[in-house]
């Protein structure tokens, strides 16, 4: 089949977490459509994305917006204008790539493609029936699988689940830049990444600075606070709470120079937000906390060296952008438990320290 795609277009129009997350199927879908041209419609910040992943990705398209999906507001014009454009360009090939297909499969097949793939709900009998390419969505997976599960539809198949993120000279030279002052000898430096889009997602800012005092204490930890503009004022939250004098570096990164940052670290300790998937992907030890969200589906699969906690509430998961009662699934996880499972990973030997 692959001799007769010359385009590709995948739809993904999400966010840094979600896209790492596909990273391995577009290497799936890259290594079996080797000369074709593939097109990632996504949200305005994948530009950068695309760039730094172009040996998968050859091509960026904005997505307009279309009914049903949240993430981009609708404009009927901008829209069918969109839809115009795409179908004049035209597609050999259209994969659905943003969830279970109930408002995104409308979307793909509206592109015009030669030929779609994607998943669907099993009730959605008339999306199956229209799909090229086509299974019912895979509930229980986790994200890593789900994604790869498209490729192997398209007899991409891979069993390689291993993130990644390039990092250029520009992302080590500026993160070099922001850490140079600090003393690397006898002891370790620790990230901390506070924030999280979703106010539902945040460990309490007073229980990561317990973290931090208890590490800088006991190890005589360098703590490095990281975060986005928009996390400034969680992150000095956190930095008023410590006892310590923490580099706080919240909205001072570019997204590479996040990654070579993190990269640098001997541990990181972070919400369930897309920075703990960098840790991943550069193979920095990590540790995620994990509150509303389905652990089944966003964990790291490697466990060994990116170990998750979470304190399980009959509540959880939801889907709460804030949570409505007491915020139990992180309230009740305590630094005592974020600490015993971080110190195992300071002195297990996976982290490169003298403390």
């Amino acid at each position: 089949m692959s001799k007769q795609i010359e385009r590709i277009a995948i739809f993904r129009a999400l966010y840094l977490g979600d896209m790492l997350l596909a990273v391995p199927a577009l290497r799936s879908i890259r290594a079996g459509f080797p000369d074709a041209e593939i097109t990632l419609i996504g949200l305005p910040w994948a530009t950068d994305f695309s760039r730094r992943f172009s040996h998968y990705i050859d091509r960026f398209v904005e997505f307009a917006g279309y009914p049903g999906i949240a993430e981009v507001e609708v404009d009927p014009v901008r829209t069918r204008r969109f839809l115009e454009d795409q179908r004049t360009y035209g597609y050999d090939l259209v994969i659905q790539m943003h969830g279970n297909g109930q408002t995104s499969n409308p979307f793909v097949l509206e592109l015009k493609g030669r030929m779609t793939a994607g998943y669907y709900e099993k009730t959605e009998k008339s999306s199956r029936a229209r799909l090229t390419f086509g299974m019912p969505y895979p509930d229980h997976w986790p994200e890593v699988l789900r994604n790869l599960g498209l490729a192997k539809l398209l007899g991409c198949d891979s069993n390689s689940t291993a993130l990644e993120f390039p990092l250029f000279q520009e992302d080590h030279i500026a993160a070099t830049t922001l850490l140079r002052e600090l003393p690397r000898a006898h002891r370790p430096w620790i990230g901390l990444h506070t924030g999280s889009r979703s106010p539902s997602r945040r460990w309490p800012a007073r229980y990561f600075a317990q973290v931090a005092d208890y590490f800088v204490n006991r190890y005589n930890a360098q703590i490095v606070l990281t975060g986005s503009f928009d996390d400034s004022s969680t992150v000095q939250e956190v930095a008023g709470y410590m006892k310590a004098q923490p580099l706080n570096l919240a909205g001072k990164t570019s997204l590479g120079g996040l990654a070579a940052l993190i990269s640098k670290l001997g541990l990181f300790i972070s919400n369930d937000t897309g920075p703990s998937h960098i840790a991943n992907a550069v193979d920095t030890p990590s540790l995620t906390i994990f509150g509303p969200a389905d652990p089944r589906r966003w964990a790291p699969l490697n466990q060994a060296r990116h170990p998750i906690l979470r304190k399980p509430v009959e509540c959880s998961p939801c889907g709460y952008w804030e949570c409505p009662i007491d915020h139990r699934c992180l309230e009740w996880l305590k630094p005592e438990a974020v600490i015993g499972t971080a110190e195992k990973l300071l002195t297990r030997g996976e982290v490169a320290c003298n403390a």
